[in-house]
């Protein structure tokens, strides 16, 4: 089965919150019926970057079997990390990057990794504020998710 999963963080500038993320889950089922499932989760005190990869892993964590999957987020962290094989460099420097330092939000990005194994994935970088609609619903799900007041998936991400 083929999913698109569109995802966002946002800390609205200020890493003390408030922030949160947001997922949107859309696939076609057998009888060419359209699927969509949005989630978000309000949060304080944690990074846009942070919230970033909580919104791929809560898309990856939902689905129940294996997929085909694009994940399009605004966010080059998230997306470059596995398109010009950031992750790869990490992994083989022990978890630093070039410069030696510690990789930060390792304990999600192996997550991550864990999620991603499960599925085929492709990561798109939807990029500006220049009406692409993708970059719009990225930009509505981090709205959704900084005034959201249902905590999604796992408490423990935030901990």
């Amino acid at each position: 089965m083929k999913v698109t999963i569109y995802t966002d963080g946002s800390a609205r500038g200020n890493p003390e919150g408030p922030g949160g993320y947001g997922v949107l889950l859309q696939y076609v089922d057998a009888k060419g019926v359209l699927h969509e499932t949005e989630r978000s989760a309000g949060y304080q005190k944690t990074t846009n970057n942070r919230m970033e990869l909580m919104a791929a892993i809560a898309g990856l964590e939902a689905l129940t079997k294996p997929c085909s999957v694009t994940i399009y987020s605004d966010s080059q962290y998230l997306v470059k990390a596995f398109n010009d094989h950031w992750i790869d460099g990490w992994i083989k420097n022990g978890w630093r990057n070039a410069g030696k330092k510690p990789v930060k939000n390792t304990d999600l990005w192996k997550r991550l990794l864990t999620a991603k194994s499960q599925h085929e994935v492709e990561f798109v970088w939807v990029k500006g504020h220049d009406g692409n609609p993708g970059n719009e619903r990225c930009d509505q799900l981090a709205t959704a998710a900084a005034d959201g007041e249902d905590l999604l998936i796992d408490e423990g991400l935030t901990k």
